[in-house]
């Protein structure tokens, strides 16, 4: 028994608007312990939006429908369900009084084409849309009553379809999935078990070489362990099915521990645990202040910090050193390396960070400068060259070089810039010693 999400809107095909709404359902299927298998987006056409139903109906139970419950003619998905089901639509005078009422209460008067969202299929229920004037349905359907063709024996054993529509107002289509959906599918015997799962996070090694170095766990089968790569970190989900959240923990706990203790460094949090927010919380337990100081980054480091809550006890400041001028003039780099070696190199990264600390007499200063492209890169300095700078406040001061490759895009360099500067960081505050400046590894 498995449920399958669809999606219906031209808009979605288009790109114009973001599908969010097959996220929330994947994750809410699976804290329901509901099996998740399909996925699909279909555009405004009868045709198309039968022909997936035909194939769901053979290899799913629960058809969740989302889009095409507005009162426009491109709003299609109740009709065309009724019309693959050969069930005529009746209208529900209560829905027609609801709709009313919330145009009334809004100043407004209610168009005859709005009429056309109290239709319902018979023998479906009503799912209530609190929020707006477009409702829903939940539709058990005995697979008795379905025409299958001989290659569409059922994957499963269920003996009924069960149809659910929301709208696509992501709002909307929410608030009618917890108050209606939910205690729906509980009556009928689903959600008894739930999945849960732990994200865990990893900076500094590759999704392959962590893959290979946890290749045994992938074969677990509660709990089950799989590898996603993400811009500027790797991560491994661990997922259990058991009867309670508490329990699902407790099954995932032994082995996520086994993987943070192969991992070592390379893992640094977990869930919603970012590389700033780490940081954060180990500057706030060892009482230590940051500074930073960048240029090809253009403030993405301090965004990064600043985004979590109370960075201000830990967070001082910092100078975005775009041009030659303010690095001499504010950051007291020394002007003849500039002119030597250039913005872009190893001793200017290093007097950077020295610089941002002692203007802003912090624990720690953190610099980055590069070229983030397309253009400004040569032989010797190609597109992706990134210098990143830590100093403590006893004057002592590291510089790192990392090659990002100059085929990436501006934006990814710079943000990789500044999630390695952030993990430069982390890693000299896992050794607790703000006086004595570790070798990135």
């Amino acid at each position: 028994m498995s449920a399958e999400v669809i999606c219906i809107g031209t808009e979605l095909l288009l790109g114009d608007i973001l599908n969010t709404n097959c996220q929330f359902l994947a994750q809410e299927l699976a804290a329901l312990g509901i099996p998740h298998y399909y996925q699909t987006v279909v555009g405004d056409n009868v045709e198309r939006i039968q022909g997936i139903l035909k194939t769901a109906i053979a290899r799913s139970s629960i058809l969740i429908f989302t889009g095409g419950l507005g009162p426009t003619p491109d709003d299609l998905t109740t009709e065309t369900i009724a019309s693959f089901f050969q069930t005529p639509l009746e209208e529900k005078p209560e829905l027609v009084a609801d709709i009313k009422a919330k145009f009334t209460s809004a100043g407004r008067i209610m168009s005859p084409s709005n009429r056309k969202q109290a239709l319902i299929p018979q023998g479906a229920e009503v799912l209530a849309n609190s929020l707006g004037t477009a409702p829903g349905m939940i539709w058990q359907i005995p697979r008795t009553k379905l025409k299958l063709a001989p290659n569409q024996s059922p994957q499963n054993d269920s003996s009924k379809i069960t149809v659910l529509t929301f709208p696509g107002v992501p709002a909307e289509m929410k608030r009618m999935w917890r108050e209606t959906a939910i205690p729906f599918l509980k009556s009928q015997g689903w959600g008894k078990d739930i999945i849960h799962s732990q994200m865990l996070r990893f900076r500094g090694i590759s999704e392959s070489a962590l893959a290979e170095k946890v290749a045994p766990l992938f074969e677990l089968t509660n709990p089950t362990v799989a590898p996603y790569a993400s811009k500027g970190e790797v991560r491994l989900r661990v997922s259990a099915k058991a009867v309670s959240e508490d329990a699902a923990k407790a099954i995932i706990e032994p082995v996520a521990r086994k993987i943070q203790a192969i991992a070592g460094q390379d893992y640094f949090g977990s869930d919603d645990e970012s590389l700033a927010k780490v940081v954060g919380k180990l500057l706030g337990e060892q009482n230590c202040t940051l500074a930073t100081a960048e240029s090809c980054t253009g403030g993405a480091l301090g965004a990064l910090l600043t985004e979590i809550p109370g960075s201000s006890q830990y967070f001082k400041g910092g100078i975005i050193a775009y041009d030659n001028e303010v690095k001499i003039n504010l950051l007291k780099v020394n002007a003849q390396d500039l002119e030597k070696v250039g913005a872009v190199s190893e001793p200017v990264a290093r007097q950077m960070a020295i610089g941002i600390q002692e203007a802003l007499g912090t624990d720690y200063g953190l610099s980055i400068t590069g070229i983030a492209g397309p253009q400004g890169g040569t032989a010797t300095k190609p597109v992706g060259l990134v210098y990143i700078g830590l100093a403590n406040r006893d004057g002592e001061a590291k510089s790192f070089e990392f090659t990002f490759g100059n085929r990436r895009e501006r934006a990814l360099i710079r943000d990789l810039s500044a999630y390695q500067a952030l993990d430069i960081l982390r890693r000299q505050l896992i050794t607790k010693d703000p006086d004595t400046l570790v070798q990135y590894a």
